[in-house]
């Protein structure tokens, strides 16, 4: 009982722990706090877990069959749909770093590009006019300019007594007319000039205006305006720069104090940042749209599969014992059809009209017919009544009859024409038929309620090749000793969600198909339903045709 309850304990922790990884990938980082989505989002992560517990719980707490119905559906449907939402939010989780990287490179190629520095030596570009041939200052006047008086321009009409910005040795004067820059124009800071006169214009940038700080000379002919011209840095200890050789804040290396720093740092990080979270919310919507599509897309998908019927399969078995006359018997195996609340009437009618079209000899009905009782489900299995074939129809239980009364059901299939082997065998032309109950039938009722292979064959003529009806592929070892020559068996549903057939194999030494286990052949059908979601992936139903042949033909 401890040991029961330990296990149930891991069993809901685990549920829980991926019902609020659905919850946080789904809804908390696809939603606004408080919006109608997140509200919507965190009631349904709240009933639909409740649902399948209740969809379990309500066959076993005697709750009316109705009641256990409309649980049913939606309950075991999102058991299979949180399955493929967690794989398919699993491998959106390798997906996300790759779309963040994507969208941050494809956001940094299509930044604007910050300024870019003016031609060297400090001379601005002008647009719409060439420089004229007035003069020029010259590299030493420049140099050799008192502090506070101007450089003579324009034929020496300067402005006594009016101080002007030191102009850089590639200064570009004209002889009239105000030159305008279209390009990127630097901030002229002077430092202890007196202005005295008027501001004398504005220079047009592209991308950051400034305004540009002049002096105005007095009107006269020849006279010129000294436009975009950058200050010369100072000597080390001159008036107006620190003593050491340290930019300023924000400055650029060599006295270029344009802040280039805002256009392609300290502006664009704050932008980045508020770019972040609209980021990554359409990352995360993005991936949660792909897993909800894929996830419950799959779920859709096999649960069509289901409700559309089995598939027929075919398959030819040679064995060395069966006589020429027999050559070419046809068994219709069919298992796992699992009637309960899900799958009904209509199911039945489905796999019976299968069945019939294949035109059998003999109809194999290898267990796990029901989950439910005589009383719910009886109508749903009456259409196994229509059955046709030229030697009948027969079946032995599997291990969900004993969770619904097997006695009840195997005195029921017996009046709907189907011949119930229960560790009995019958003869046949060219070979013997026998089954066995189901290994979960040990200490069901009365004694030698189990399998018991003595009894199914124990006095039989072994030169007769045999055919052995068990539920479960791992009582193939059992008729290995008993001189089987093939068994037929479903139980495994072939795992019917993937990856489900790595698992089952882990309990069962073959899945589906045919193998060989010494001289004895097991054939393992993946079954005509399915238990709890009644979805398929990776699975999908069947009916199978195995076509006995005889080596002597």
């Amino acid at each position: 009982m401890v040991i029961f309850v330990v296990v149930l304990a891991v069993i809901l922790g685990l549920l829980a722990a991926v019902h609020w990884y659905l919850w946080r990938r789904l809804v908390r980082d696809t939603t606004v706090p408080g919006g109608r989505g997140r509200r919507i989002g965190t009631a349904a992560a709240v009933i639909l877990p409740l649902t399948t517990f209740g969809a379990f719980l309500s066959g076993r707490s005697g709750m009316p069959f109705a009641v256990e119905r409309v649980l049913a559906w939606p309950g075991y449907l999102w058991l299979a749909a949180v399955l493929y939402l967690t794989l398919a939010l699993l491998v959106g989780e390798a997906v996300r770093p790759l779309l963040r990287r994507l969208l941050e490179r494809r956001a940094a190629g299509s930044a604007p590009d910050s300024p870019r520095d003016a031609p060297s030596g400090g001379e601005a570009p002008s647009s719409g006019a060439a420089p004229s041939s007035g003069a020029a200052v010259s590299p030493g006047a420049a140099a050799s300019a008192p502090s506070g008086s101007a450089p003579a321009t324009g034929g020496g009409a300067g402005t006594e007594g009016a101080p002007a910005p030191v102009a850089a040795a590639s200064s570009v004067t004209e002889a009239s007319g105000v030159t305008g820059t279209t390009g990127t124009t630097d901030v002229i800071e002077t430092t202890d000039v007196t202005r005295s006169t008027d501001i004398t214009g504005v220079t047009e940038a592209t991308g950051t205006t400034e305004a540009l700080e002049a002096t105005k000379a007095p009107e006269a002919t020849g006279a010129t305006r000294v436009t975009a011209a950058a200050p010369e840095p100072a000597a080390p200890g001159a008036p107006g720069r620190p003593a050491d050789d340290t930019p300023a804040p924000g400055s650029r290396p060599g006295g270029d104090t344009r802040d280039t720093g805002d256009t392609g740092g300290s502006r664009a990080e704050p932008a980045a940042r508020a770019a972040d979270p609209s980021r990554r919310l359409f990352i995360a919507r993005t991936v949660a749209g792909a897993a909800a599509v894929a996830g419950l897309g799959t779920v859709g998908y096999g649960a069509y599969g289901v409700l559309d019927g089995p598939t027929t399969k075919r398959v030819t078995v040679p064995l060395a014992k069966l006589p020429r006359s027999a050559h070419g018997f046809r068994v219709a195996v069919v298992s796992d059809i699992h009637l309960g609340p899900v799958l009904g009437r209509s199911h039945t009618r489905r796999i019976v009209e299968a069945i019939n079209r294949t035109q059998p000899d003999l109809v194999a009905i290898v267990g796990d017919l029901v989950d439910g009782s005589v009383e719910d489900l009886g109508p749903a299995a009456e259409p196994l009544a229509g059955l046709r074939s030229r030697h009948g129809s027969y079946f032995v239980t599997g291990n969900h009859e004993y969770f619904s009364g097997a006695g009840q059901w195997v005195d029921f299939v017996r009046e709907l024409g189907v011949h119930p082997l229960e560790n009995a065998r019958v003869e046949l032309p060219g070979f013997d038929l026998a089954g066995v109950n189901d290994i979960s039938a040990e200490g069901e009722g009365p004694a030698g309620q189990g399998p018991d292979y003595d009894r199914a064959l124990g006095d039989r003529d072994r030169s007769r090749a045999s055919v052995l009806l068990a539920h479960q592929p791992v009582m193939v070892h059992a008729a290995a000793d008993h001189g089987v020559d093939l068994q037929l068996s479903g139980h495994t549903h072939g795992g019917q969600l993937w990856p489900g057939p790595y698992l089952a194999a882990l309990a069962n030494p073959t899945v589906a198909g045919l193998e060989r286990y010494g001289d004895t052949q097991l054939y393992v059908t993946r079954g005509a339903g399915a238990w709890g979601p009644p979805v398929r992936v990776g699975a999908e139903s069947d009916i199978t045709v195995v076509t006995l042949a005889s080596k002597q033909a």
